[in-house]
């Protein structure tokens, strides 16, 4: 059984990200469409996928916050002497919506500097990650960039519980 041990002097059998991740992944391609990715953000009840090339190597990552961001309505400002006056017409709004809907994922994913976990790291390094970056999903790649799993705040929380808490 793997756990962390609570007295250092324990032998302890360091947990890996192959031990807990999750290995059905739920992607998406780059031409995927962000109506397309906000429907399966609903049907699965999840916040983020990666983006994968057909061959499975991970080219983007997308959250609901990145769909958020996207979707924010244009603001025109209209300035007088007198007074500051916000203006935001409805038909802007919707051409906005339905040109931003239709784009590929990939115009609004994060690509660059993307960070991800493999099957050999160790928990305390994927613990690390999300802690100090505020991630909710880390995407596990192997050797050859290919996404082979995902491991979320919740699935280690999840395997902390199971595999420590219960034990003291």
């Amino acid at each position: 059984m793997n756990y962390f041990g609570n007295d250092p002097k324990e032998a302890v059998t360091i947990m890996k990200v192959r031990d807990f991740m999750v290995r059905d992944v739920i992607g998406v391609s780059p031409e995927t469409t962000i109506k397309d990715v906000m429907s399966t953000f609903v049907e699965k009840k999840i916040g983020g996928v990666p983006i994968m090339k057909k061959d499975g190597t991970l080219c983007g990552i997308v959250t609901d916050g990145d769909i958020l961001r996207a979707l924010k309505p244009l603001d025109r400002r209209i300035h007088d002497y007198f007074s500051f006056i916000t203006y935001i017409a409805v038909e802007d709004r919707e051409v906005h919506l339905s040109e931003i809907i239709n784009r590929e994922i990939i115009k609004i994913a994060k690509t660059n500097g993307i960070v991800t976990v493999r099957p050999e790291d160790e928990m305390e390094t994927v613990i690390n990650l999300l802690a100090k970056h505020h991630f909710k999903k880390l995407p596990v790649v192997n050797g050859a960039g290919r996404v082979v799993g995902v491991i979320s705040r919740g699935d280690v929380i999840r395997n902390i519980q199971q595999t420590i808490v219960e034990s003291l």
